[in-house]
């Protein structure tokens, strides 16, 4: 069974979670300190985060500060290494993430597609790793 269908267990629907994870460039992080492109970015966020609060699916969500700010560890031979700024050189960083509580990852990819962002930048959609997290939680069929 694939993560995009809705699995039933004992008259239980299970919601999957997926993460949403907002990609832009270095110019639209630099963007963010204009105000008219704040204040029309947040003119057409609230009523996204509004929508899917009234959905009921948004379980959390955080945009993230620019990649200057962000530090990278990793551990090779045993010492820890710490790098400023991101891990890697790429033309889009993470600027934020989402996790939505949604049936079939093509509700997730609707409410993907929804993004302000998306228009201008990409938004990614990964469900969360089952093993080691919780994925689904069950509610009652409709």
């Amino acid at each position: 069974m694939g993560v995009s269908e809705t699995r039933s267990t004992h008259g239980m629907e299970t919601i999957m979670q997926y993460a949403l994870l907002y990609h832009q460039t270095a110019e639209v992080f630099a963007a963010r300190q204009d105000p008219e492109k704040r204040a029309a970015f947040w003119a057409a966020f609230v009523p996204y985060m509004t929508a899917m609060r009234e959905a009921g699916i948004i379980v959390a969500g955080a945009g993230l500060e620019p990649p200057e700010t962000a530090t990278s560890v990793r551990l090779r031979d045993g010492k820890r290494l710490v790098q400023d700024g991101p891990y890697a050189e790429t033309k889009e960083v993470l600027a934020g993430i989402g996790i939505i509580d949604v049936s079939d990852l093509d509700a997730a990819l609707e409410w993907a597609a929804r993004h302000p962002a998306a228009a201008y930048a990409s938004v990614e959609v990964r469900p969360l790793l089952g093993s080691h997290f919780v994925v689904g939680r069950t509610k009652p069929s409709s």
